[in-house]
């Protein structure tokens, strides 16, 4: 306890954990007198006690007590106190930032625990499905002693498994795949095809991983559709005539590219179209831009690899492939295409959610990190959460050597393979921190011409990913890996390996943000044991020439050096931090951007699925679909008979076309004159009541239920979808007409707004017919 108060200086985020943390070490004694029997009845007395009106923070104290008892006796692990203060701050739904090697697996078994007893679920979510596994079978032993029950929810589960899982009280899983699940149950064609409850509350494991790093990448279920024969082909074979400036620019800051005007005369040339933009080509618009991406702005094992004939997309955050996972809107067909393959079905999107939007559904969200602090204002302001800094168990023993820059690429690998060659002939083990999978095997390369024997981990090696992250803390294992090491995985140090130093991790390049330098950092000196990092990097690295190339070649000449190309002049390591602060901040740009632009699709979403489940959920959906549409032939009466105008230029033929088109009786104005809106009002309604009356009649006599049922979640459905694609491409376009001096994101909202106000409307019409034609087709069968 001391030691903690002194090592935290008394912060007040902490000071209000560490006198509940005091209350649970009192009683600690008092609960390992407990039979087993009377430690698995606490679960029962908690529950008692809140069904009598107490709440979890009245149990606190007693319930982490009683599960740091339970997982003494089952796991033979006992939680330190430090352990228990990440719970307490995961309990109030905030960050707890834990350095590596702390045990956050343990942390996850307190909170979860707690809110568990409330009876509503609680999902731990991880970044892949061995860790989800792995903690479920683990962590899950002390929870089931408890009397819980635990599930786990990973792809490839049937319907009946994941109902099973989510009615757990506790369930493990991958978070991608439990938003799949949301958008899923938002597809199904009956109620008990849900497998999902309503949220209640939801750990997150390496939570900035997810909810920053990943927050840039939409969750998207999609149907395939086949792409016009050859054209994405025939696109990647003019793009590549083009060339850069000249006919197409590139932003490498933001990463956009668009065509010139004489790039975009040569493509029309080609083709033979006088106006690329025009309606009828918006098509082949769209291909030649997608073709034009895949050329520019993605790169051959960095962004994807080409495994066994087929284009596999790299996790940039952690160098995994993203197995299943391919690019929509013909991007993926586009990159296909530009490496000579035949082109697979194109994704059409049929539902879509950001990471952001996702989470924010959890009335609780918390999780856990090694690297949160520099991202606390994001939390704060997109989340609602805090983070708390939890000071480690042991003293950290990390040497962080600071950074050795140089001129050139060359002159940086040449500097590495030295000092991994150094390190290497003393025994000292090394892990080597590469940004992509090209720059891993340029080390690998580079370490060979050296005769320095490694263990390369990339996505192209995953199969290996345990053995090689098990042997890498032994002596003389020199490891290369992507970020891909960076998270969830701890690196044991091998015998006699403390006494030379233990694992020195070297970066080869500043990421986009220092959260992943650290994590990087992280992989060494876990619980007390020593180690050391350093980052040895080229003024020619990504992160340099994309956001301060005009600064460095204005400061280039000024540079002091060494004969190795050692930068000696302080101005270009202030430099390198600024690039990596304006990549922050680019970043951090474009995620607040894409959450405004989104929201207004968030909201659209929250309308569409209530009315979807509306339709799902009705014990009467002929009676709803009433309610919903009997204003429709007062709408078409303002449409067709402008109050502005005389009653005798009323289109009353159109008008009387429109009505026989929704509904039942026919209707007829013929010999019919009005005076008012009023009047022909009142001279429909009856029309409206027999219509409404045909269809109740119809229902008693047959049970067109389910029919009706089915009618309704098609039109909202492939609505939707429509809806859907229309605002992505309203959405990528947006930013072009920032050059009209209003602002995009109430220029989408505005826009946005009327497309949704037009298809709900569209719903409303196909609601109607498909109802009329429902009954005709019934009427004809009973004929």
């Amino acid at each position: 306890m001391n030691v903690i108060k002194n090592r935290s200086k008394n912060t007040r985020e902490l000071k209000t954990y560490l006198k509940t943390l005091e209350k649970i070490n009192n009683i600690e004694q008092h609960i390992e007198k407990l039979t087993d029997e009377q430690l698995k009845g606490k679960t029962i007395e908690f529950k008692e006690l809140l069904n009598n009106g107490k709440t979890i923070h009245d149990i606190t104290v007693e319930a982490f007590a009683t599960v740091r008892e339970a997982s003494k006796r089952v796991l033979g692990l006992r939680h330190f106190d430090v352990q228990l203060l990440g719970g307490l701050v995961l309990l109030d739904g905030n960050v707890a930032e834990m350095a590596t090697g702390e045990g956050k697996t343990l942390v996850a078994s307190l909170s979860s625990y707690l809110k568990a007893l409330e009876g509503n679920g609680v999902h731990i979510i991880t970044v892949n499905d061995y860790l989800a596994r792995r903690d479920k079978e683990l962590i899950g032993q002390i929870h089931e002693f408890l009397g819980l029950s635990v599930g786990l929810n990973i792809p490839g589960m049937s319907n009946s498994e994941k109902q099973q899982a989510y009615n757990c009280d506790i369930t493990y899983g991958v978070g991608t795949e439990f938003g799949f699940d949301y958008l899923r149950d938002n597809m199904v064609n009956a109620k008990e095809q849900k497998v999902q409850r309503p949220y209640h509350y939801a750990i997150v494991d390496e939570i900035d991983s997810v909810l920053i790093d990943e927050a840039r990448t939409p969750l998207i279920i999609a149907g395939k559709d086949k792409p016009s024969e050859n054209l994405y082909g025939v696109c990647a074979t003019v793009i590549k005539g083009l060339k850069a400036e000249e006919d197409f620019t590139f932003d490498r800051e933001l990463k956009v590219v668009n065509f010139t005007d004489k790039g975009l005369n040569k493509c029309e040339k080609v083709f033979g179209v006088e106006n690329l933009f025009d309606l009828e080509h918006s098509t082949l618009f769209h291909s030649l831009l997608q073709a034009l991406r895949a050329r520019v702005l993605f790169e051959r094992d960095v962004d994807y690899i080409v495994k066994k004939g087929e284009v596999q997309l790299v996790d940039m955050n952690t160098g995994r492939v993203m197995e299943g996972r391919s690019l929509s809107d013909g991007l993926h067909q586009a990159i296909e295409a530009k490496e000579g393959l035949a082109n697979t079905e194109e994704n059409k999107t049929q539902a879509s959610i950001t990471i952001q939007n996702y989470y924010r559904m959890y009335p609780t969200l918390a999780g856990m990190t090694g690297t949160a602090k520099t991202e606390e204002a994001e939390f704060r302001k997109v989340y609602g959460m805090d983070v708390i800094s939890i000071p480690t168990n042991k003293p950290n023993l990390r040497q962080d050597l600071p950074d050795m820059a140089f001129l050139t690429q060359d002159q940086k690998y040449k500097q590495l393979v030295e000092e991994v060659g150094i390190r290497y002939k003393k025994g000292q083990p090394v892990l080597i921190g590469t940004a992509s999978i090209l720059q891993s095997e340029t080390v690998a390369e580079a370490l060979d011409e050296k005769k320095i024997p490694y263990q390369l981990l990339n996505a192209k090696s995953v199969e290996h990913e345990a053995n090689l992250i098990a042997l890498a803390g032994q002596k003389k294992q020199v490891t290369i890996a992507t970020n891909m090491a960076g998270r969830g995985t701890d690196i044991m140090l091998g015998e006699d390996v403390a006494e030379l130093g233990g694992l020195h991790v070297i970066g080869t390049e500043r990421n986009e943000s220092r959260r992943i330098d650290d994590q990087l950092k992280g992989r060494s000196a876990r619980q007390g044991d020593p180690g050391s990092t350093q980052f040895i990097i080229s003024l020619e690295d990504n992160l340099i020439t994309r956001y301060v190339s005009d600064e460095l070649e204005r400061l280039t000449p000024k540079l002091k050096t060494e004969s190795t190309g050692l930068i000696k002049s302080p101005n270009a390591y202030k430099l390198i931090d600024t690039a990596q602060k304006i990549s922050e901040g680019v970043y951090f740009q474009f995620r607040e951007s894409n959450l405004k632009l989104e929201g207004t699709i968030n909201d659209q979403r929250g309308v569409v699925y209530k009315l979807r489940d509306n339709i799902l959920e009705s014990d009467d959906v002929i009676d709803f679909f009433m309610k919903q549409l009997e204003h429709i032939p007062n709408e078409y009466i303002a449409a067709y008979c402008n109050s502005d105008l005389l009653p005798e230029e009323w289109d009353i033929s159109g008008l009387q076309t429109a009505l026989n088109d929704v509904l039942l009786p026919v209707i007829s104005f013929e010999g019919k004159e009005f005076e008012s809106i009023e009047e022909l009002q009142q001279f429909v309604k009856p029309y409206m009541e027999e219509h409404y009356n045909i269809l109740k009649k119809l229902q008693e006599q047959n049970d067109i239920e389910e029919a009706a049922r089915n009618v309704g979640l098609f039109v909202v459905d492939s609505l939707w979808k429509k809806q859907l694609e229309a605002m992505n491409q309203l959405k990528q376009g947006i930013g072009i007409r920032q050059y009209q001096q209003e602002d995009p994101v109430t220029l989408f909202q505005k826009d946005g707004y009327s497309m949704f106000e037009s298809m709900y409307q569209e719903i409303e019409y196909q609601l109607s017919v498909r109802l009329k034609k429902l009954y005709e087709k019934i009427l004809q069968k009973d004929s």
